[in-house]
């Protein structure tokens, strides 16, 4: 880029930039700010992801970088039983994140959190209809379902292997409603971003 171009420009907290470069070189670079949009990105909705990550870590990117594209505004990574990854680094997936936001043009950096043990994070206090998706028998709905329009979402993902028994009840005693992401027995990473898709597509 040269001086006089034009450049878009965003902080990660919903403001959207249209700038002119005015000054340019190997050194340094300075632009004009042409027009300001607040709240670019802002949804009637809040979805937040809470997954056991997965052994391979390069999955966990691909799933962040995929949900972050689609529209996801928190991750919170779940240890739970059958987890197979007893911690994350977070600052890799915060680069990819902010790399997604720039391909899919939004101005709001999702929150990635720190790892969390599953009972500590189902005793949260999450102001959101909370959903937990899992294989084990029992009735099951599906999101569309269950699910209100412009509303706060949480849904759990479990790991390779799914919940234990034990862990759904505590769920469910915690008001996490069991549905269904389909007939397909999905991957870790999948599921994420099926259930991802399902809660914008209710926004459309």
């Amino acid at each position: 880029h040269k001086i006089g171009d034009s450049l878009n420009i965003i902080d990660g907290k919903g403001n959207f930039y249209e700038a002119i470069i005015t000054i340019a070189n190997e050194k340094k670079c300075a632009v004009s700010i042409v027009k300001s949009t607040k709240e670019f990105d802002k949804k009637d909705y809040y979805f937040h992801l809470a997954i056991a990550p997965t052994k391979n870590m390069d999955r966990m990117e691909w799933l962040v970088e995929k949900c972050v594209e689609i529209g996801v505004d928190e991750i919170t990574f779940v240890q739970s039983k059958n987890s197979e990854r007893k911690e994350i680094k977070t600052n890799r997936l915060e680069k990819i994140a902010v790399s997604a936001i720039k391909q899919s043009k939004k101005a709001t950096l999702p929150k990635i959190n720190e790892m969390v043990k599953l009972d500590v994070f189902l005793k949260k206090e999450l102001e959101s209809e909370k959903y937990i998706a899992h294989l084990a028998d029992g009735d099951r709905f599906t999101i569309i379902e269950k699910a209100k329009k412009n509303s706060a979402y949480c849904i759990l993902i479990g790991p390779e292997g799914d919940f234990n028994e034990d862990e759904v009840n505590q769920s469910q005693l915690n008001g996490f409603i069991p549905v269904t992401l389909g007939p397909s027995i999905l991957r870790t990473e999948t599921a994420g971003v099926v259930a991802c898709t399902l809660f914008n597509s209710i926004n459309f």
